[in-house]
């Protein structure tokens, strides 16, 4: 007898916990840097642009067809897609639904440990005293296990991210409404209180040295929004705008459509959809070009930032920025927290679609899909941790991170305006809708958006598919990690197609 499914308490809670699968460390980090190496405002008109025919339409989709599989009691892409079209060939296709979601968790989860850890340290003022970004890099690199340092080993490193990792388990562990939305109903608030108040202290920094005029918290912001359109010829900047959406909004990652099909069939998803957009376009466009770079501008200027990576924004150039103010420990701790809060909130969201496939698919008790994919998915991290100086997570990131979220996004958006058919989506999206979506969105979605990422895709393949796939520029030392990578992800997809297979067996 199937597992009945367990669905949201309130609306509210549903709202903040999607809100916080999208709203990650990508909003805070990887937005200033993008935008700020593709021509700082000019880089928004392809982000705006791509926001308005695929981040909007596709966060519909993903909602419409999330509901339309929770209601045949299948919370991820394999049994979504098999209802969209009923070919055998569709549930394989929702293989990517499973494993992005699984190896995306499996790096995002140490990541996560280190803002973590970050805090402890501003408290403790750990790494105070530091006094340029080379020194900052490496007290990172030695918590990291890279190289000797301040560290001794990489046990440090290892308890955060065991003290994360459980964190995450026994929050899944509780459930729907007592773990997933009750961490969202204090996380979410938290997190825009600490960022508000973060950016209201980054941008009343002014000129901290005045022997350098140029270097002030509006030269920062001046530096992310005065636009370079000569960037607009690079089809890089296209591209990275286009890659950010999908990022952002945790779109073609699976996440999306596991938290939908807890909906009930008449909840709203048209204004909902809208809300949870709106309020990750809030904490990315005001709170993430708000905070780091005026605050890293500031006191190292725009020459030495624009070569940092988000890492770099995060671990180096603000922290060290925060040391230099008063009460710097407690900036410190609250800038870390942030980060911490909205890993936390986009972690547990990137596992579950795994453990709904558990739950759903192999009728397997919620608690106990918990605990099998702690286990399964604990073994895999090892290799992220200790394999990291060789390149490992990088190549994971790659390949999940940015290759498959597209891919994944092209399939549905074809199933659901071509195959399901966009009439018969158009539909299903409006059922108990409070808004109308605007009919020019049909022609968006049945031939711009899909059309969009083919594209994006065919010109990533002609300017650096080759060199990636032959691992050009990566170290001959690196080599062996980086394939090690390719096999894990290779592994996961061949597992997850023979359990598509079992489960669909045992059903005929």
């Amino acid at each position: 007898m199937p597992i009945a499914r367990e669905a949201w308490a309130t609306k509210f809670g549903m709202i903040l916990a999607t809100a916080g699968a999208a709203v990650g460390l990508g909003n805070l980090l990887r937005f200033p840097v993008q935008a700020s190496q593709h021509g700082g405002g000019a880089f928004m008109i392809p982000y705006f642009l791509f926001l308005i025919i695929m981040g909007i339409p596709m966060m519909w989709v993903e909602w419409t067809i999330g509901r339309l599989g929770g209601k045949h009691g299948h919370g991820t892409t394999p049994g979504i897609f098999q209802i969209l079209w009923s070919h055998p060939l569709a549930k394989y296709l929702g293989v990517f639904g499973l494993v992005i979601p699984l190896i995306l968790g499996i790096y995002y989860l140490y990541v996560c440990s280190w803002t973590l850890a970050f805090a402890f340290f501003s408290l403790t003022k750990a790494y105070f005293g530091l006094n340029d970004l080379q020194s900052m890099s490496n007290f990172l690199k030695s918590f990291q296990g890279i190289e000797k340092g301040m560290f001794s080993s990489i046990w440090p490193a290892y308890t955060f991210f065991l003290i994360t990792f459980f964190t995450n388990f026994i929050i899944l562990y509780h459930g729907l409404g007592k773990g997933i939305e009750r961490l969202s109903r204090w996380a979410m608030p938290a997190l825009f209180l600490i960022a508000i108040v973060l950016m209201i202290r980054a941008l009343t920094l002014g000129t901290p040295n005045p022997s350098y005029p140029d270097r002030s918290s509006l030269a920062g912001l001046g530096f992310l929004w005065n636009p370079n359109f000569s960037e607009l010829k690079n089809a890089s900047t296209w591209l990275a705008a286009a890659g950010q959406i999908f990022f952002t909004l945790s779109l073609g990652l699976g996440t999306i459509q596991c938290y939908a099909s807890y909906l009930r069939e008449r909840d709203d998803i048209v204004l909902s959809g809208l809300t949870v957009t709106s309020l990750n376009e809030t904490a990315e466009v005001i709170f993430g070009a708000s905070i780091a770079i005026p605050a890293a501008v500031a006191f190292f200027g725009i020459a030495q930032i624009s070569k940092g990576g988000a890492f770099d924004l995060a671990f180096l150039s603000t922290p060290l920025v925060l040391t230099h103010l008063p009460l710097g420990q407690i900036w410190g701790f609250l800038w870390f927290s942030l980060l911490f809060f909205a890993g936390l909130t986009s972690s547990v969201s990137i596992i579950q679609p795994c453990i709904a496939f558990l739950i759903d698919e192999l009728n397997i008790p919620w608690k106990r899909a918990v605990v099998i994919m702690g286990i399964f998915s604990f073994i895999p991290i090892q290799m992220v941790i200790f394999f990291l100086k060789y390149g490992f997570l990088d190549e994971l990131d790659f390949w999940i991170g940015t290759m498959s979220l597209p891919i994944l996004g092209t399939i549905e958006v074809i199933l659901f305006g071509w195959v399901y058919g966009i009439d018969k989506g158009f539909s299903e999206m409006h059922k108990g809708a409070w808004l109308k979506v605007p009919g020019i969105y049909r022609f968006i979605l049945k031939y711009i958006t899909p059309t969009c990422l083919i594209i994006i895709f065919s010109v990533w393949l002609f300017q650096d598919g080759v060199d990636v796939l032959l691992l050009k520029g990566v170290s001959a030392c690196d080599r062996p990690y980086r394939l090690l990578a390719r096999g894990l992800i290779l592994f996961y997809f061949l597992l997850a197609i023979w359990l598509i297979h079992l489960v669909w067996r045992k059903r005929a």
